[in-house]
């Protein structure tokens, strides 16, 4: 159930307006990411987590839809056209019992693999990508299990801090389509990645 205090910070943290800032010239890596991630607000506007057989690589649901991988996956590809879906895939083809048996399967599946937080989770820590879950930065990817009911989330950290908390506000698909809001209290089992590929 959102708290209070999350309620009427959502209040104040309402999406924003997409980036008319193109995310590919000028930026540092981090800006590119997050104005990325920023231009998905207001286009993609439900969360929906039905299973969709995808192109590959680069296949993709329906941008007006998808859960909170897809605000990633598609963030990466805008900013350094660096495909999550193709990297995932090859990793676990080449190291299958590397990733979480969560779902019962004995091999890969290029359509569901990259929407799925542990096995990005998984993807990045083997990359090196991880660091301590404190001293948290714009740009960088944040995981958690929400509390209510331990599902995972993935997001990507804002630069705004939220007026009511002081926590960073997050990029990111919690169930009413790509937004930037206070959340962080939210969770537990925090984990942060920092990831720009040189590609």
């Amino acid at each position: 159930m959102t708290t209070r205090r999350q309620a009427l910070a959502g209040l104040l943290t309402l999406p924003l307006a997409p980036s008319l800032i193109p995310a590919g010239t000028g930026l540092a890596p981090e800006g590119k990411l997050i104005a990325a991630a920023r231009s998905q607000i207001g286009v993609t506007r439900h969360y929906d987590p039905a299973y969709v057989r995808l192109s590959y690589p680069g296949g993709d649901v329906a941008a007006d839809r998808g859960v909170c991988t897809d605000v990633i996956v598609r963030a990466y590809r805008a900013a350094f056209d660096f495909d999550f879906q193709k990297a995932v895939h090859e990793d676990m083809a080449r190291a299958f019992s590397a990733y979480p048996a969560n779902w019962g399967l004995s091999h890969p599946d290029r359509n569901i693999d990259h929407r799925r937080v542990p096995n990005l989770e998984a993807w990045l820590a083997r990359q090196g990508a991880e660091l301590p879950a404190d001293d948290w930065q714009a740009g960088d990817l944040f995981t958690g299990r929400l509390i209510q009911n331990n599902l995972p989330h993935i997001a990507v950290m804002s630069p705004r801090r939220s007026v009511w908390s002081g926590d960073r506000l997050l990029i990111h698909n919690i169930g009413r389509g790509t937004e930037e809001s206070d959340w962080m209290s939210g969770f537990k089992d925090l984990r942060r990645f920092r990831f720009f590929p040189d590609v």
